[in-house]
């Protein structure tokens, strides 16, 4: 087969084992992407679709951007590879440097995995090691949150909270994990932005400190919009309540930004937007406009300083790392991501655009379909009524958008729609026009 056609029709669907995918009903009727620029996609039938989702949040810039390209190009040309134990390449330097620019409070100490789930993973390894530092290395427990997305290893799945994920895996979770409750009320229906109930949720952090001793605990982590879940925005008042737990014990406060990270929310960081610093920050994603792997870590500096001063010099301080940390070719794309950042005032632009993105989304509650819509900055959910089981629905009201000409994220009943922030008003125009045409065929058909 021809380079031409590789991403065309495939001569068989069979060996590839497709992650988080219903692989059955895909090979029966499959659904291949065969190009994508700025906000639109095209699929092997040569139908063009809207990208609702930015693919899975990390394409705000929009698809094909040239400056990424040729940037990741140059490098490869240039260094495409270097060990990332005991050397490094000047890039990765200056790249820490750019996002530190950007993150809140003083967490300019910045340490590069591949992915989100990696960044989550280090996170969890660096709580341990700095208490460690600190000589509290009995503080061992880890608190996540029900419905809360972190990722696929075994670190981040077991402080994640999303059902299925953990029922699978809960033979080699890691011990020590519990979950506080999530945030999502009964009576958060239809709610444009934070829900003005349900900050004292956060007491059940303090009924964890005080049911596992607060001296055994190393960190609450938390997204500060549960993304994947479904857009759970935090009510307000709710992430100020955890710091403030927190500091009260001494605790480590995790922020898992991987998908609220570089502007989704219209801030740089929700951390920023809710006005809420934690001591850990997890980033991935839109870091490299989805355009190559790359995870982040931003940590305090005095995390930082207490891995380092424990060690001697000439040791390691942290044994912990990745073959793929910090390559060339992702430092690449990232550092023209920041410049495209800058030079197109993107964050401000998500801030200008999300109002009239969420009216747009909230005008769909009429729909019959429609059981419940949430929604802040670039982000929403809308949930589909339940039909016969979970996930039934949201499944089928996402290939009935699909043949409409809108592609997005759906998880379970919900269907997550994350724009891109290059997005124009015709844009979410015809983002809410075609989820309206695919929510009411699928709502005739069912």
């Amino acid at each position: 087969m021809s380079n031409e056609n590789r991403t065309g029709m495939p001569n068989s669907l069979h060996e590839h084992w497709m992650p988080f995918t219903s692989n059955k009903d895909f090979k029966e009727s499959p659904r291949l992407i065969t190009e994508a620029k700025g906000v639109y996609l095209k699929n092997h039938h040569g139908k063009t679709m809207i990208d609702a989702s930015s693919g899975l949040f990390c394409n705000p810039l929009g698809h094909g951007r040239k400056e990424i390209t040729n940037a990741v190009a140059k490098q490869l040309e240039q260094l495409d590879y270097v060990q990332p134990f005991q050397q490094g390449f000047g890039g990765s330097f200056e790249l820490a440097r750019r996002i530190s620019k950007h993150t809140p409070g003083n967490l300019n100490r910045i340490f590069f995995t591949i992915c989100g789930s990696t960044a989550v993973e280090t996170a969890i390894k660096i709580v341990i090691a700095y208490h460690k530092a600190k000589g509290q290395g009995q503080r061992f427990r880890f608190v996540g949150r029900e419905r809360a997305y972190h990722g696929m290893n075994i670190g981040a799945t077991s402080v994640g909270g999303m059902i299925n994920n953990v029922k699978t895996f809960a033979s080699i979770l890691m011990p020590g994990v519990v979950h506080m409750r999530h945030t999502h009320l009964k009576d958060h229906k239809f709610v444009k932005g934070q829900p003005t109930t349900g900050a004292e949720m956060a007491e059940d952090l303090e009924r964890i400190c005080m049911n596992f001793g607060s001296e055994n605990i190393a960190a609450c982590i938390v997204e500060p919009i549960a993304g994947s879940t479904g857009t759970l925005v935090p009510p307000k008042g709710y992430l100020k309540r955890l710091r403030e737990i927190c500091d009260k014990h001494g605790i480590i406060l995790i922020f898992d930004e991987v998908i609220t990270g570089w502007g989704r929310t219209g801030s740089a960081f929700a951390s920023q937007e809710f006005g809420v610093t934690p001591d850990v920050m997890t980033m991935a994603k839109a870091t490299t406009n989805g355009v190559v792997p790359m995870g982040v870590v931003a940590v305090k500096e005095e995390i930082y300083d207490a891995v380092m001063d424990a060690s001697p010099k000439g040791a390691v301080e942290l044994f912990h790392g990745y073959t793929y940390s910090a390559i060339p070719v992702s430092v690449a794309a990232a550092l023209a991501v920041q410049d495209i950042f800058e030079k197109e005032n993107i964050f401000k632009k998500s801030k200008e655009m999300s109002p009239y993105f969420l009216d747009g989304i909230f005008s769909l509650k009429d729909l019959d379909g429609v059981d419940n819509i949430r929604g802040y900055g670039m982000m929403a959910g809308i949930d589909i009524k339940l039909k016969e089981k979970p996930g039934r629905a949201g499944f089928e009201c996402f290939k009935a958008c699909y043949e409409a000409g809108v592609n997005f994220k759906a998880t379970g009943d919900c269907l997550i729609i994350a724009p891109q922030f290059i997005c124009e008003k015709k844009h979410i125009d015809e983002i809410v026009e075609k989820l309206r045409k695919g929510i009411s065929n699928y709502s005739k058909k069912r």
